[in-house]
């Protein structure tokens, strides 16, 4: 059985809404980053699919590092307890740093990188995501400063978003629909 017959899947956006509005993103940060250099962000595993695309959108000279933090596991819902499995190689001290996130949902686990990249003295430091669901926020304050779609609080995948790490290659970003 093929492993996407495990669970039923609505697509909810398409490869071609996703690729119009990643574009509208990169032209807008290349606008108000004009004549300055950028680094990236991606927060693994989720976000890498998104960063690629957003990457080759920006016209602006640009780094691109990787930080994997967890807060999930194999649950549908965020534990809470962010976990850093993986921090960045280089440093950002007086670069302009734009985080790269996935899908920003109760803010806990953006919420905690954020202050660790604060302490380590960027010239800026801007929140990118591709999907909000802020009917699950739960920190308040988070400030995100580039949001792709706004989404109801319903578990997706696909677009790298996984379920128990499945689905994240999926073109599109879809509805679980039989996950609690």
């Amino acid at each position: 059985m093929d492993y996407r017959e495990k669970h039923k899947i609505s697509v909810y956006l398409t490869e071609e809404q996703l690729n119009r509005r990643i574009a509208e993103i990169g032209a807008d940060i290349t606008k108000r980053f004009a004549g300055e250099s950028v680094y990236l962000v991606c927060i693994l595993k989720g976000s890498i699919f998104f960063t690629t695309e957003l990457a080759k959108r920006i016209a602006l000279p640009m780094t691109i590092d990787f930080l994997s933090a967890s807060s999930y596991g194999a649950q549908t819902k965020s534990s809470g307890v962010v976990s850093i499995k993986k921090d960045l190689e280089q440093s950002i001290e007086g670069e302009n740093v734009i985080v790269v996130e996935d899908i920003v949902d109760s803010g806990h686990t953006l919420s905690r990188l954020m202050q660790l990249f604060e302490s380590r003295n960027p010239k800026t430091l801007t929140i990118c995501t591709l999907l909000d669901k802020p009917e699950r926020r739960v920190v308040k304050d988070l400030k995100v400063d580039y949001t792709g779609f706004v989404i109801p609080d319903k578990f997706v995948v696909g677009f790298g978003l996984d379920y128990d790490q499945r689905y994240r290659n999926l073109p599109y970003i879809g509805f679980v629909e039989d996950v609690e």
